[in-house]
């Protein structure tokens, strides 16, 4: 007999791969946003303590916003959820024929024949009419709703590993070498979270590298320079 393989197309696989490309993508903006911030200002100053306050102030500040962002956005979406659940509930108990008939539509749709559909849309329905039709229509696991408390702190910690490179980079190395010390920390990083995330979309791995790198490598020559400009005119 012939070896069957899992199908690894699921709900809580798909959740888990959304779940890593977020907190890679997280992690990148923290590279990018506290990069920029730290060599900005060390092109404008060459004191240890500002560029570390600037460097923390932008850490923090991004993880929060991200923080408080994420919850929203996962919030809103949970109560869109709730209210679409909810006014299932009330079309199943006011329009209960109605709703059967749109089932057998949904799975005449899929390909089943009319006599099919109707008959898996009542055996569906005389089990489990609510599961069937978040199931068919709504592809909502009711009992698997994203948490946004747990979307916000996954996202403040994503970016702040990220964030933490550039600024460690930059206090720890020589005057004369912090900028560029920063730099190739900074593309050793973005190049890991381009080969993570090409990885887990599954595209090319050198495109989606160079993606990130050279927008990371132009964000930090600009606010190097502006911080250049800055510092000499003030």
């Amino acid at each position: 007999m012939a070896a069957t393989h899992p199908e690894p197309h699921n709900d809580k696989l798909t959740s888990r791969l959304n779940s890593l490309r977020a907190a890679v993508l997280g992690a990148n903006d923290g590279i990018v946003s506290v990069a920029g911030i730290v060599v900005g200002v060390a092109g404008a100053s060459s004191s240890k303590s500002i560029i570390f306050t600037s460097g923390v102030a932008g850490l923090t500040a991004g993880a929060l916003s991200m923080a408080a962002g994420e919850f929203v956005s996962v919030s809103s979406q949970r109560d869109t959820e709730r209210a679409l659940l909810d006014k299932e509930k009330s079309e199943l108990r006011e329009y209960p024929k109605e709703e059967l008939e749109e089932l057998e539509q949904i799975y005449a749709g899929k390909g089943l024949t009319k006599k099919t559909a109707r008959v898996v849309a009542r055996e569906l329905t005389a089990k489990d009419a609510f599961a069937a039709h978040i199931d068919a229509e709504l592809n909502i696991n009711p009992n698997d709703l994203t948490n946004p408390w747990q979307a916000a702190i996954a996202s403040a910690i994503s970016f702040f590993a990220g964030a933490i490179i550039p600024l460690i980079a930059i206090v720890v190395a020589s005057v004369s070498l912090r900028v560029p010390v920063t730099f190739v920390a900074v593309i050793l990083a973005l190049t890991l979270t381009g080969v993570l995330s090409a990885k887990i979309s599954g595209a090319s791995k050198t495109r989606a590298t160079l993606r990130v790198v050279l927008g990371g490598i132009l964000a930090m020559a600009v606010t190097h320079a502006i911080g250049k400009i800055v510092g000499a005119n003030v």
